[in-house]
């Protein structure tokens, strides 16, 4: 599971086997969220709460470049 950073407390992270298209999962205590990239979009969230999807889905608007080169990085080199 490359963490691609953590941020007050939450961590931003994908799967060794992930497949496309191109998303983020996010960790923290118990909850779990899944957002895709191009566009930024929620597919899934278990108990994560609204304020805290939103400022979730905010951090990853601002860092989705650098997680899409991690991602790209990553994938590139594992085939």
């Amino acid at each position: 599971m490359p963490t691609i950073f953590t941020l007050f407390g939450y961590r931003f992270l994908f799967y060794s086997n992930d497949h496309t298209p191109m998303h983020m999962h996010v960790i923290k205590g118990g909850a779990k969220a899944k957002f895709n990239l191009f566009p930024v979009e929620l597919v899934d969230n278990q108990g994560f709460k609204p304020a805290e999807l939103k400022m979730i889905e905010a951090i990853i608007e601002e860092n989705v470049e650098t997680i899409a080169k991690h991602w790209n990085m990553f994938f590139n080199n594992n085939k």
